[in-house]
């Protein structure tokens, strides 16, 4: 069987101010027209369909309608889940109705582990959830880590598991090793956000949401599909595209790519004003693409922001290069300052910075015979 992998549209977002919803439009455009042209027996949005919980009236409009031409004028299934941009509650509003119009949307997780099958293919959505959410609904207090969350999960799927069929999960997480761009919003602190991909071993292919690159993992059955377009400069470099999934009785998964093209490019130039601002540079360039702006040019400069706009209409962040460098030797120079200090100083230029009292005599005296202790405690586990 056949089916489309694709994520992130994070309908309704801003970049840099800009609403994004024309430029989305035509990109969903395209990826209808690809959905026509493969036929495929279903297509998966892994997460983060709205790019914040509460989505503007434009962004729901084109969510509708992508929707109801793909499952009714297509007549082709589509399996949906929540992703951590999403307003779980208002994804998951109607799911059991909407089953009947061939729309399968999950956006909370349930305690069941029925699959959805589809021409001998079982998929398995699993919604973003927090942690402590998981926690509550296993009623297992053992739980702290979305890794901890998403392996019981996968437990209680494989007890049902059938092996003998192929099974795809969908999902939206960070899995370990995958690399992240700017416009992801972390999903906790700390590193508990991060899943292991062995998680997801007992499935044929696991059908990833969250970060924006097919590229941010390599692994034989774990996927990202990448966002449906740029949505950071972080991200000016990749090939956005959706993925063209087909397994065999086996279970053996192959991935083809079709890119999109979006209608205005996001891209970083950068030069001396001047030659940016040359005819002959210009030309053969696509001005209307949305721009960042390395100025290689030293000393005072008049208006450089309204000057580019005037032939490059979207330039969205300007930056020169030299304060990048002066700001990026005066971090380092801090950060070898930092590591001169003792931890009394450190401690002390901390809570000046984090508090508005001052560090006292008095307190100083607690903090250094803690320090005492604590390093002459080292002192002892090393002997």
């Amino acid at each position: 069987m056949k089916f489309i992998h694709t994520a992130d549209w994070h309908l309704g977002k801003l970049v840099h101010g800009i609403h994004m919803t024309e430029d989305q439009k035509h990109m969903l455009q395209q990826f209808i027209k690809v959905v026509a042209e493969e036929k495929p027996d279903a297509v998966i949005i892994a997460g983060d369909l709205y790019d914040r919980s509460v989505p503007p009236t434009a962004a729901v409009e084109v969510l509708h309608d992508v929707l109801y031409t793909i499952t009714t004028e297509l007549n082709i299934p589509v399996l949906a889940i929540s992703g951590n941009h999403d307003s779980a509650e208002r994804i998951h509003f109607g799911n059991q109705l909407f089953r009947k119009s061939n729309l399968y949307i999950e956006g909370k997780p349930i305690n069941t582990t029925t699959p959805v099958h589809i021409n001998g293919v079982n998929f398995y959505l699993m919604p973003y959830a927090e942690p402590g959410t998981i926690r509550y609904l296993l009623d297992d207090h053992t739980i702290f880590t979305h890794e901890d969350a998403m392996r019981r999960m996968v437990d209680k799927i494989e007890q049902s598991l059938n092996t003998n069929e192929a099974n795809v999960m969908i999902g939206h997480a960070f899995v370990a090793g995958g690399m992240q761009s700017d416009s992801e919003r972390s999903l906790s602190v700390g590193g508990s956000e991060i899943v292991s991909a062995d998680v997801f071993s007992p499935f044929n292919y696991t059908a990833l949401g969250h970060l924006h690159s097919p590229n941010a993992i390599t692994h034989p059955t774990v996927y990202y599909s990448g966002s449906l377009m740029k949505y950071s400069f972080s991200e000016a470099k990749q090939k956005k595209s959706v993925s063209i999934v087909e397994i065999d009785e086996k279970g053996t998964a192959t991935v083809t790519y079709k890119s999109l093209t979006p209608k205005f490019d996001m891209r970083i130039i950068e030069g001396h004003l001047e030659e940016l601002l040359d005819i002959n540079y210009y030309q053969s360039q696509q001005v209307e693409d949305y721009l960042k702006i390395s100025l290689h040019d030293e000393g005072a400069l008049i208006d450089p922001i309204g000057k580019l706009r005037a032939v490059y209409p979207n330039v969205l962040h300007l930056e020169r290069l030299v304060e990048q460098r002066d700001a990026k030797k005066n971090k380092l120079f801090q950060i070898e300052a930092s590591n001169q200090k003792g931890s009394l100083e450190l401690f002390t230029d901390f809570y000046q910075e984090m508090t508005t009292n001052n560090f006292t005599d008095e307190k100083q005296e607690v903090l250094t015979k803690i320090i005492e202790t604590v390093e002459g405690n080292k002192g002892v586990a090393c002997k």
